[in-house]
């Protein structure tokens, strides 16, 4: 997806967006982590951009999914604090024991501000929730028959055009709902 205009009248995007769109694009994830453009949201930011991403467990199912979008106003929004704005959805099922656990929103949110803060990814006036539900399955329907998932909500304001450290605190966060180890770490299964 280009962060080009398609409507000829449409003014040339600000420079400050077309860097950060660009590190965003440029930014390489770990391989357990398919990473796609999507269409924007169009009416939060006279700006936006928006990622897919997916992680997939070593068997190629989806373990938890999100979507990260980049939003710019060159005039600042107040609430932001800023001109440049992410806005993250995450969703992963929970295995039974971590997900019955009532502190799993606590931690849900402790793994994305953690991650930004390991990442270096520069940022303020972050806020969001963090669900937890359960679902039950009957009759016909396959799967296990009671399942956790634990979605998250969050928005902060970056403080550089460098998003490269934000989407890979977004990927460790993903990963880490997926129950994923730490990348470069490969865990050892009893023989």
């Amino acid at each position: 997806m280009s962060d080009e205009p398609t409507n000829p009248e449409e003014p040339a995007r600000p420079e400050l967006f077309r860097a950060a769109v660009a590190s965003l694009i440029g930014t390489r994830v770990r391989a357990e982590v398919h990473v796609e453009p999507l269409r924007p949201p169009q009416r939060l930011a006279p700006w936006s951009y928006a990622i897919s991403a997916d992680v997939r467990d070593a068997d190629g199912d989806e373990v938890a999914t999100g979507r990260l979008v980049l939003l710019h106003d060159p005039d600042g929004v107040e609430a932001w604090d800023g001109v440049l704005r992410l806005v993250a959805f995450a969703s992963a099922e929970m295995d039974d024991q971590m997900g019955n656990d009532p502190m799993l929103p606590q931690v849900g949110w402790s793994w994305l501000t953690s991650a930004l803060v390991e990442r270096g990814a520069a940022h303020r006036a972050a806020g969001g929730t963090v669900t937890q539900t359960t679902s039950t399955r009957f009759g016909d329907i396959h799967g296990p028959q009671t399942s956790v998932a634990l979605e998250l909500r969050a928005s902060w304001t970056a403080e550089t055009e460098d998003m490269a450290p934000h989407l890979a605190a977004f990927v460790d966060m993903l990963c880490l709902a997926a129950g994923l180890p730490p990348e470069g770490v490969t865990l050892l299964s009893p023989t």
